[in-house]
């Protein structure tokens, strides 16, 4: 994942090199999703720093469903479902609870243990609890994190804003098909989510077009289009943009630079040959 990214008084460059394993906790017990950032001087090209890419994946995936729910969902929305209780849903309370005041908190997972992981990480913030994939579709928000191809989450409360993350890939699908037709979609990126995201598949089908697609999510932040939070419920199609990762990137290096936090390296020998 390649990106350039011009911020007016500063810009950056990286490549995140990422995957995505299933099998991986199974087979390997490694994440799985696993990613390394190499973050460059965009005009020397020089390699700056390497980057924890598994950690800033999570993180800037769970600011962009916050930043989403910020826009998208009602300003009182003190409940939030998650649909899959692996490292994802972490972040995603974490920064969903940044933007709006969660007090109750329903996961749901078929592994019962990672289900009680969860609560007891967060048990001390929240009234955290395992429920139902329906308890969790009646939340004010609802974060969907899983891998699915056939649409688990059937239903959702009359106002609910549900940040779609699981799909990133041809073929994957977590909502059903009754819900994105009556909701207002947004999406990151057109091409990306047409291909790979949540609407990936009544998209091929032709069970959505154009017309049902209401914006890209920077449209809204910028102010080409309004925010959608009383117009009942929302879907945010999040695929992952590789100039979030450039952003995190950024910041993570500066800090770094800054406060001397990590460990300095030669990535490059700059000596003639």
């Amino acid at each position: 994942m390649p990106a350039y990214l011009d911020a007016g008084d500063w810009e950056a460059a990286a490549v995140k090199w990422v995957n995505v394993h299933p099998d991986n906790p199974e087979d390997h017990d490694l994440p799985t999703v696993m990613g390394t950032v190499v973050y460059s001087d965009p005009e020397a090209a020089f390699p700056l720093a390497l980057l924890d890419g598994t950690t800033i994946t999570h993180k800037r995936t769970g600011a962009a469903a916050a930043v989403a729910t910020d826009y998208l969902a009602v300003e009182d929305a003190r409940t939030m479902g998650i649909v899959g209780a692996g490292v994802q849903s972490y972040t995603q309370l974490k920064a969903v609870a940044a933007v709006r005041p969660v007090e109750e908190v329903v996961v749901a997972d078929r592994d019962e243990d990672a289900v009680a992981e969860f609560v007891d990480a967060f048990s001390d913030r929240f009234d955290v609890r395992g429920g139902s994939i329906d308890e969790t579709a009646q939340c004010d928000v609802l974060s969907t994190v899983t891998p699915v191809e056939e649409p688990i989450v059937r239903s959702v409360g009359d106002h609910t804003h549900v940040n779609a993350i699981g799909a990133d890939a041809a073929g994957k699908h977590e909502i059903a098909d009754e819900v994105l037709r009556s909701a207002t979609i947004v999406i990151d990126d057109y091409e990306q989510c047409t291909h790979s995201g949540e609407i990936n598949v009544p998209w091929s089908e032709g069970v959505l077009d154009d017309d049902d697609v209401y914006a890209e999510l920077g449209e809204i932040i910028v102010g080409e289009r309004s925010g959608t939070a009383e117009t009942g419920v929302t879907v945010f199609d999040s695929t992952g943009l590789a100039i979030q990762d450039v952003a995190a990137s950024h910041v993570v290096y500066e800090y770094a630079a800054e406060h001397d936090v990590g460990e300095r390296v030669s990535l490059v020998d700059t000596e003639p040959l």
